[in-house]
């Protein structure tokens, strides 16, 4: 059953709010995390909520996933859809880490093109 306009404008204010708190604990917690976003298509909801999370290198996102940071990335990501009352989803396929650095070297910069394309 496809979802109103009422119910995505919904889950996106309450998503964004959780995801706003998780980022806002990373950035005190994790170096070099920088922000985060997300993006979904609500006809195919939740199996296509991807959500990234930025550094602003690759070496300190590689520096996460050397020393397990990236298990902490994963617990607030699923606190937060939690908190936002998203049905579970694989969080492997869900969660995303990227870097200023790469979509500055690979899209000159262009966030919305990296992530139209990271979604396909």
């Amino acid at each position: 059953m496809a979802l109103s306009k009422r119910e995505t404008v919904g889950i996106e204010r309450q998503l964004v709010a959780a995801l706003t708190d998780a980022c806002e604990t990373a950035k005190a917690e994790i170096p070099g995390f920088e922000w985060l976003t997300h993006t979904v298509n609500y006809a195919d909801f939740p199996q296509s909520l991807r959500i990234t999370w930025v550094f602003d290198t690759r070496a300190n996102k590689d520096h996460a996933v050397a020393t397990g940071l990236d298990a902490r990335i994963r617990e607030l990501t699923a606190a937060a859809l939690h908190d936002a009352d998203i049905p579970p989803v694989p969080l492997p396929r869900c969660v995303q880490l990227d870097s200023e650095e790469a979509c500055q070297t690979q899209h000159g910069g262009n966030w919305r093109l990296r992530l139209t394309r990271s979604a396909n």
